[in-house]
């Protein structure tokens, strides 16, 4: 790879640092009035009184009143203000586990990528078809996305209702998490494709190369606050479009017939005239 794909993947691992401080920053301090598991930072007021043992994972635990039970904090950092009471066991974990926590969001994307990838192995065919139709009909592939998102919830009561047909929910299930699997491999494919043309027009990406950027730009876009939420419905929706078209003949939605191969020239002596 060149100097610019190497730069490429320096932003890309810029925008997942970027997404990943976000999330951080974005941490909710949950006032709680009763024991039990949390994960984010929680705080105990002043003059309030806690029954019941607190658990804390993945966030701070701010104690300014009285716990009667235990508090375990797992990957945080426990601030016991003045005045404030604990009258069992405090417990703190390691850095480690709060780490974890915190790039929860990055590891559930980096799966899904790894997922796209495994339908891209397995359905060749099926992301190289969804991919045509997104280059020449984008939109009626977000068209058709839109539609097949709002005949979700109908096709499933329908199904409901019928008894007989619950068993087909299962199905629909399925048919929307392949869909929606090849649709995002086949935007990936085009992202990444258009990218690398940006950075060496000269050559043409492998599908392998060009899906792997594109699912890195992806995932370091989803990651970014208020922007990464729109992009999933954008990839969900042009990406379940493209999936659909895929398994349709082009034909039949734009009404226009391939052009017949042309038979072998006429062979044999020349016609006499006359």
């Amino acid at each position: 790879m060149n100097a610019r794909v190497t730069i490429f993947f320096a932003l890309v691992l810029g925008l997942l640092s970027l997404g990943a401080f976000a999330q951080q920053a974005q941490a909710r301090v949950e006032t709680i009035d009763h024991g039990g598991v949390y994960f984010d930072d929680v705080y105990i007021e002043r003059g309030q009184i806690v029954e019941g043992d607190i658990t804390v994972i993945g966030g701070d635990a701010t104690v300014d009143g009285t716990i009667h039970g235990d508090l375990t904090v797992v990957g945080g950092n426990i601030d016991e203000r003045p005045g404030s009471l604990i009258t069992g066991n405090v417990r703190q974990g390691g850095v480690l586990a709060r780490t974890i926590a915190s790039d929860q969001g990055i590891a559930w994307k980096l799966g899904l990528a790894v997922v796209v990838l495994l339908f891209f192995l397995i359905f060749p065919l099926r992301t190289r078809m969804a991919l045509d139709r997104l280059e020449k009909h984008p939109g009626l592939c977000t068209a058709v996305g839109l539609v097949g998102w709002i005949a979700v919830i109908p096709l499933g009561l329908l199904f409901t209702i019928t008894v007989v047909l619950i068993p087909l929910i299962a199905v629909e299930v399925v048919a929307i998490v392949a869909g929606l699997f090849i649709g995002t491999a086949a935007l990936a494919l085009l992202v990444g494709r258009r990218l690398y043309e940006m950075m060496s027009p000269r050559t043409t990406a492998p599908p392998l190369l060009a899906l792997l950027l594109g699912l890195a730009l992806i995932t370091a876009a989803e990651l970014v606050p208020v922007v990464g939420a729109l992009i999933m419905v954008l990839v969900g929706v042009v990406g379940l479009g493209a999936a659909v078209l895929a398994f349709v003949r082009e034909e039949s939605f734009t009404g226009v017939r391939p052009a017949a191969p042309a038979g072998p020239p006429i062979g044999g002596p020349p016609m006499v005239i006359g």
